[in-house]
C-alpha cells in the first residue's frame, strides 16, 4: 500500500490534490485507517493517479474523468477513445470561439488605433532625490516580466502625475508599485515604460542623495546625476492600466515574520506551497499536511485561512525589508504585502490553487 504522501510523489498529483480528487470521489484510497484517518493507495490505484494527472493536464472534467478511470479499470477500453475524441472536439471548438472572439477585439484595437489622432507630446523634465528613485527601483525590479510574447511588461512603467512619479512593475502573476517625490514638473500625466536593462542602468548611476534629472522626450528617456548620464529609447508600447488592478476591497493586515517566513519557504522545492493565514502566516509542512489528513477538517483551526503561493515569487517580494504586513482579501483575490512604515510602495501576488 502507498501513503498519501508516496501517492502524491509518485503520481505528480500532490497530496493537496489526492485530497480533493478523495472528496470529490475520483479517486478515492483503497482504505483509510479508522484510527487515524490517514489515506492508503493499493499499488494498482498509482497508474489511475498517473492517468488523472495527464488527463487534468489536457483540460478533462472531472465527470469525464471518473468515466474513463471506471472504464480503465473496469477492462472497458472501447470507452476511453471515444471519451477522449469527445473531449478533443470540445477543446478544437473552444479554440474556435476563442479565435473568433480575439479576432473581433483586435478589429476593436485597430479601429480604435485608426480613430485617436497623433499629438506630439511636450518635453517632461524633473528631478527626482537619488535614493527616493533608487528605492522605487528596488521595490519592483523583481516583478519585471520576462515572456518574449508580451515585450511591454519586460520593462518598468515611469508613471509622472502632478508632483508623484509611481514606478510599476508586473509579469501578469505578481505587480510591484513603488512611489517617488518629484519636482520641476506639476503638469499632465505623463507614462513611459523603460526597459529593464536602460532601468538596470539608471540604478547603477544612483549612488548618493543628490537630485536626479529625469527628462521625457516621446519615446525617449534620459536620466542625469553627478555628470553621469543614461539614456535609452522607451519599449514604444502601452502599458496596462495599473490603477485598476490595484483597486482591491480593504482587507485584513496581518504581521509578518519576515525571517521566519524566508527561512520556512527557503526550503520549499516545488512550484507552490500553501500558507496557513490565523493571527500570524506560516507555511504549511508535513506535520500539518498530517493532522489535516487526519480528518480535522482543515487541520489549520477555525479562524485559519489556507492559500496557495509560488514560494520563489513570495520570497522575491519579502526582499525588500524585514517590517511588512500581508493584507488579506480573499482566498482568490491577490495577496498584497507592504511595509508597515509606508503605503507607497506594495507588491500583489496572484494565488495559486492548491487542489488541481
Amino acid at each position: 500500500m502507498h501513503s498519501i504522501g508516496e501517492m502524491g510523489r509518485d503520481s505528480g498529483l500532490g497530496v493537496s490534490a489526492l485530497r480533493f480528487y478523495d472528496r470529490a470521489g475520483v479517486l478515492p484510497p483503497a482504505r483509510v485507517d479508522p484510527a487515524t484517518g490517514y489515506r492508503w493507495y493499493a499499488p494498482e490505484q498509482l497508474d489511475e493517479a498517473r492517468l488523472l494527472a495527464r488527463l487534468r493536464q489536457a483540460g478533462m472534467p472531472l465527470a469525464d474523468i471518473r468515466l474513463v478511470l471506471a472504464a480503465w479499470s473496469g477492462g472497458d477500453t472501447g470507452l476511453v477513445p471515444r471519451l477522449l475524441d469527445g473531449h478533443l472536439r470540445r477543446l478544437e471548438r473552444e479554440l474556435a470561439d476563442a479565435r473568433g472572439a480575439l479576432s473581433a477585439v483586435r478589429a476593436r484595437l485597430g479601429h480604435k488605433e485608426r480613430s485617436m489622432t497623433t499629438t506630439t507630446a511636450p518635453t517632461t523634465r524633473l528631478t527626482v532625490p537619488a535614493m527616493e528613485l533608487a528605492a522605487a527601483l528596488d521595490s519592483v525590479r523583481f516583478a519585471v516580466g520576462t515572456d518574449p510574447e508580451l515585450p511591454v511588461l519586460g520593462g518598468i512603467l515611469f508613471d509622472v502625475q502632478g508632483t508623484d512619479l509611481h514606478l510599476v512593475a508586473t509579469d501578469r502573476y505578481r505587480m510591484a508599485v513603488a512611489r517617488a517625490s518629484t519636482a520641476g514638473h506639476g503638469g499632465e500625466r505623463v507614462q513611459l515604460a523603460v526597459p529593464a536593462p536602460l532601468a538596470d542602468a539608471m540604478r547603477a548611476v544612483l549612488t548618493d542623495d543628490s537630485p536626479a534629472r529625469l527628462t521625457v522626450d516621446g519615446d525617449r528617456v534620459e536620466l542625469e546625476t553627478h555628470g553621469r548620464r543614461v539614456a535609452g529609447q522607451g519599449l514604444g508600447e502601452e502599458f496596462p492600466d495599473y490603477r485598476r488592478l490595484t483597486r482591491l476591497p480593504e482587507g485584513r493586515r496581518i504581521p509578518l515574520d519576515v525571517p521566519a517566513l524566508r527561512k520556512a519557504l527557503g526550503g520549499q522545492d516545488g512550484e507552490r506551497c500553501a500558507l496557513v493565514l490565523t493571527d500570524t502566516v506560516t507555511v504549511a509542512d508535513e506535520a500539518s499536511d498530517a493532522a489535516s489528513d487526519a480528518g480535522s477538517g482543515s487541520g489549520y483551526g477555525v479562524d485559519g485561512d489556507r492559500v496557495g503561493v509560488n514560494p520563489d515569487f513570495l520570497l522575491d517580494a519579502l526582499a525588500v525589508g524585514d517590517d511588512m504586513l500581508l493584507e488579506y482579501v480573499g482566498p482568490k483575490a491577490p495577496l498584497v504585502l507592504l511595509r508597515s512604515d509606508t503605503e507607497d510602495a506594495f507588491s500583489l501576488l496572484m494565488p495559486c490553487t492548491l487542489d488541481a
